[in-house]
């Protein structure tokens, strides 16, 4: 792709100014272009070329362009160049992006409205019956020695939870052709979806996992984030036109070729595995973005049973603020990222608020179509995660301080440093079960992930 030959900065919103980078209106382009039904990239590289070109007359060393300036030259193009769908995209994402901006500036939380207020009460009632409301509370019952109870508790609440959601499902009968479990990132997915089929094929009920991952685009087809990583928090990551086709032809009794993705190199292989539903077999389907209507909407809400998984945490900290449930899953991704996929958790740290961005627009607002939600909180989980992340939360702190440019990554070290310092330390993980959804992410789990 064409570079500058003069813009080296850009002014930020804030008026910091930092270094630009072409790229990134590149991934805006495409990631646009994506959303309007197009997955030309190589046009994509031609529309950037000419933003930039126009950047290299307009601006210079001494006058460096704002985000605004680039903004308003990429809708330009767009629309000059006969891209308006593309361009209509655009804008509507910059529109969001502002709308947030806006929501932080008066000190707002994007309320979770979309999760029923009945289940909220639910979990806040059982912490207070409980006397895990309060970490005080927690702390408490850690220094009596009584860390072993409180992991049992919790565990006992948790499964009661997964009990409910099986016996939800087999309420649906047998017209039930297809289970969708869904929800934000390290909300614990993967074992509450191994529990719930353990349970339902006690129960007699056969489940065929559609694996989503297997749909991924290759990857130079992939939008990118704006740190210019590929993005597979998007469902534009994913090939939905072949998922719901699938989905449809398995449901009709067809043989379908499921593609196999190579995450090594980031391509789907030329071989190809057939599925066929046979009996009364139901597919499952596990993913992020399960419940989006563009991925499972066409699918009559008759036959399939929505699942929800959040760590729908009710507890006060030390200034009498509920703990972010979105905190809690940082840190059990960090954890895993870490153990098992070689990825260094501050990059975790400094990504998470694009993923929390994607979740706001993806995920979350389809809560509301899910027939159970299951919350995977554990109370103790806090304290574990205050041994094997605390250090290096104060490490992260330390060498973000003065990186303006991740502010944001800064903040939120420091919250969640001063979040599990109000803890105590949980010394011995022993007492926590090898099936529980906390070894998913801290590791010692019997299943495989």
């Amino acid at each position: 792709m064409k570079t500058p030959s003069k813009i080296r900065k850009v002014v930020k919103r804030s008026g910091m100014v930092v270094p630009f980078a072409g790229e990134r209106i590149l991934n805006a382009i495409y990631k646009a272009a994506i959303a309007s039904g197009h997955r030309d990239k190589k046009n994509s590289e031609i529309l950037a070329g000419k933003v930039i070109d126009i950047l290299d007359n307009c601006f210079s060393p001494e006058k460096p362009p704002t985000v605004e300036n680039i903004q308003d030259i990429v809708e330009n193009v767009l629309i000059q160049n006969g891209h308006a769908q593309t361009a209509k995209a655009f804008i509507l994402y910059r529109y969001e992006r502002t709308k947030e901006r806006l929501e932080k500036g008066k000190n707002k939380v994007i309320p979770f409205d979309k999760v029923p207020f009945y289940k909220i009460y639910y979990i806040l009632n059982w912490a207070i019956d409980n006397n895990l409301e309060r970490i005080e509370k927690i702390n408490e019952r850690i220094r009596e020695g009584g860390f072993r109870e409180l992991v049992d508790i919790c565990e006992k609440k948790y499964n009661e939870e997964i009990l409910n959601a099986a016996e939800s499902i087999l309420r649906k009968g047998d017209g039930l052709k297809i289970i969708i479990v869904a929800g934000p990132s390290s909300s614990g997915k993967t074992t509450t979806t191994i529990k719930i089929n353990d349970l339902l094929k006690k129960k007699g009920k056969n489940l065929v996992t559609l694996n989503i991952d297997n749909y991924f685009y290759d990857l130079e087809l992939h939008p990118k984030d704006e740190h210019g990583d590929y993005d597979f928090e998007t469902p534009e990551a994913i090939d939905l036109e072949l998922v719901n086709t699938h989905i449809n032809q398995l449901m009709d009794g067809k043989t379908i070729k499921m593609p196999v993705y190579n995450f090594k190199t980031g391509k789907r292989e030329k071989t190809s595995v057939p599925l066929k539903l046979t009996g009364d077999e139901i597919i499952l389907i596990d993913s992020l973005h399960g419940l989006s209507k563009k991925m499972t909407g066409s699918i009559d809400s008759r036959v399939k049973f929505n699942l929800y998984i959040e760590t729908l945490l009710q507890m006060k900290d030390t200034h009498n603020e509920f703990i972010r449930w979105t905190d809690i899953r940082l840190l059990r991704r960090m954890s895993r990222d870490s153990k098992y996929r070689s990825y260094n958790p501050q990059q975790t740290l400094e990504h998470w608020h694009y993923v929390r961005s994607s979740e706001l627009r993806h995920i979350i607002p389809f809560v509301n179509s899910a027939d159970f939600i299951v919350n995977s909180a554990m109370p103790y989980e806090l304290p574990v995660m205050k041994k094997i992340l605390l250090k290096d939360f104060c490490s992260f702190e330390n060498s973000l301080k003065n990186n303006l440019s991740k502010e944001d990554a800064y903040l939120r070290a420091k919250k969640v440093i001063t979040l599990l310092e109000s803890f105590e330390e949980a010394k011995d993980f022993s007492s926590i079960p090898k099936d529980s959804v906390v070894r998913e992410f801290i590791g010692g789990s019997k299943y495989k992930y």
